[in-house]
């Protein structure tokens, strides 16, 4: 190990104070120092990565400098990077290692569009009309890269053995790029997986998503003048209104876990043309993927019934979707334990009175930054929304996922005050914080095959009988020409 790598490993033992068991009590410590130094020794390249890739703010798979800036440092660490895989020029893998085990962790760097946003704590963009990240994805592929590379070194150092593997995940927004990595086989022989997102609190997750299935509806109507002779026309837009009618009505009839939400893409061109084209973009969520399938049922018959009410030809045609998240258990116990290992999140004053602010600006209590990490929650319930194409992947691989607190409590999300705090140092300090979690997480699983035997356990009670099935249409990914 050279002397830069020793300096560090002093460095971040100085920081490991609260511990809340006896070092001889604590598996595989000096791995786990080893790997949360060399986080800490990354940490000025792990924000500089997230400061790029926040200003890039590329929407999804348009993500050309913010998967190059990642797989360029990947591969400066000794990666072996594939890049462009399944059929996508802003997904790529880094690999390194030999054997099994195979641990793979998950990074995303997709913007919103719409969301510039400069790292201050009132509204000021700083492109008009250009996209920002409001969900915070420029921290969430650094974090997991920097924990990749710590347990490269390992790796390298033969204090581990087997195969780490990060994997460039683009479009997690709309598409769902591991929807098409997985459609590809990219996830076969990977013994576990790890994911984490910004959040405004920190928890191992044990909690769902809603799965959520993603399509458009069209309209053929035949054209005319709507006034010299509108008798002769079919109105597309007739037909599309009585389907936005009639799937409102529809939201009475269904289980309140559901959510239908909608845009409409084409309502035709001028007044005094009757429209031949109508166009809806739609999401329909539920808790669970049978429980969407019952509501698209309703769905499809509703389509049908709107072109026949209008005379109009009609098409329902599904883009994506993704499953709810098969949540480990045994996975979030690992990671509860080296938070607690770790010590709380804290922040600095700066960083809670711009918290403050940001809340003072938002209209909600100003409490500021909530980084104590909550228990385990063994009885989550419902989830409380929101989809995610990593739940795909939790129904191919025992998946282990992490939330950070990023942005603060009471802030909506997909909205400019997580921009803001994806930014600042706020979201940099949760990031390292995720970074470390995840590896410390990865060093229990590398060295202890009961911890993943345990998760597989989990898994295959889970999932047996089940033969996952993707929404994704065939052919390749809907990738922009430009």
């Amino acid at each position: 190990m050279t002397r830069r790598r020793l300096a560090h490993l002093a460095i971040s033992a100085s920081l490991l104070t609260a511990f809340t068991a006896a070092a001889d009590e604590i598996p595989h410590l000096a791995a786990k120092e080893a790997a949360v130094a060399s986080v800490e020794a990354q940490a000025p390249e792990l924000v500089d990565l997230s400061r790029q890739i926040w200003r890039f703010a590329e929407l999804a798979l348009r993500e050309k400098r913010s998967a190059a800036t990642l797989a360029d440092y990947a591969e400066g660490q000794g990666f072996t990077v594939e890049r462009g895989v399944a059929g996508m020029p802003t997904a790529f893998t880094a690999t390194y290692g030999s054997g099994e085990p195979v641990i793979a962790i998950l990074g995303e760097y997709d913007a919103l569009p719409g969301l510039s946003q400069d790292a201050v704590p009132e509204r000021r963009e700083l492109e008009s009309g250009a996209a920002g990240h409001g969900c915070g994805h420029n921290l969430f592929a650094p974090a997991s890269l920097g924990a990749a590379v710590a347990i490269k070194e390992l790796l390298a150092n033969g204090d581990l053995r087997g195969t780490v593997r990060f994997y460039g995940t683009p479009a997690e927004e709309s598409v769902g790029g591991k929807l098409y990595m997985a459609r590809d086989g990219l996830f076969e022989g990977v013994d576990a997986a790890l994911a984490w997102h910004p959040s405004n609190e920190t928890s191992a997750d044990t909690g769902s998503s809603q799965a959520m299935v993603d399509f458009i509806v069209e309209f053929d109507g035949r054209a005319a003048h709507a006034a010299y002779d509108p008798w002769n026309g079919r109105s597309a837009v007739d037909g599309l209104e009585i389907f936005t009618y009639s799937l409102n009505l529809l939201r009475e009839h269904v289980k309140p876990s559901v959510r239908i939400h909608y845009a409409i893409a084409d309502g035709g061109q001028v007044p005094n043309v009757v429209p031949t084209y109508a166009k809806l973009w739609c999401w329909v969520r539920d808790s669970t993927r049978s429980g969407v399938e019952e509501v698209m049922q309703r769905v499809r018959k509703i389509t049908e019934g709107a072109a026949l009410a209008a005379d109009v030809d009609s098409r329902l045609t599904v883009q994506t979707g993704s499953y709810e998240m098969l949540p480990s258990f045994a996975g979030a116990r690992l990671l509860y334990g080296n938070m607690q290992w770790l010590g709380p999140l804290t922040f600095s004053e700066e960083e809670e009175a711009f918290a403050r602010r940001l809340q003072r600006s938002a209209g909600v209590e100003e409490k500021g930054m909530d980084g104590i990490a909550k228990p385990v929650d063994e009885d989550p319930g419902e989830p409380q929304g929101g989809s995610t194409d990593v739940a795909d992947v939790s129904w191919l691989v025992p998946t282990v996922h992490l939330s950070v607190a990023t942005a603060p409590a009471g802030v909506p999300w997909h909205a400019w005050p997580v921009v803001a705090s994806a930014g600042s140092p706020i979201g940099h300090r949760g990031m390292i914080y995720a970074a470390k979690t995840l590896a410390a997480t990865m060093v229990d699983l590398f060295a202890d095959e009961a911890h993943r035997a345990e998760l597989r356990r989990e898994f295959e009670e889970k999932t047996a009988g089940h033969i996952y099935q993707s929404y994704i249409p065939d052919g390749p990914p809907p990738v922009p020409e430009n």
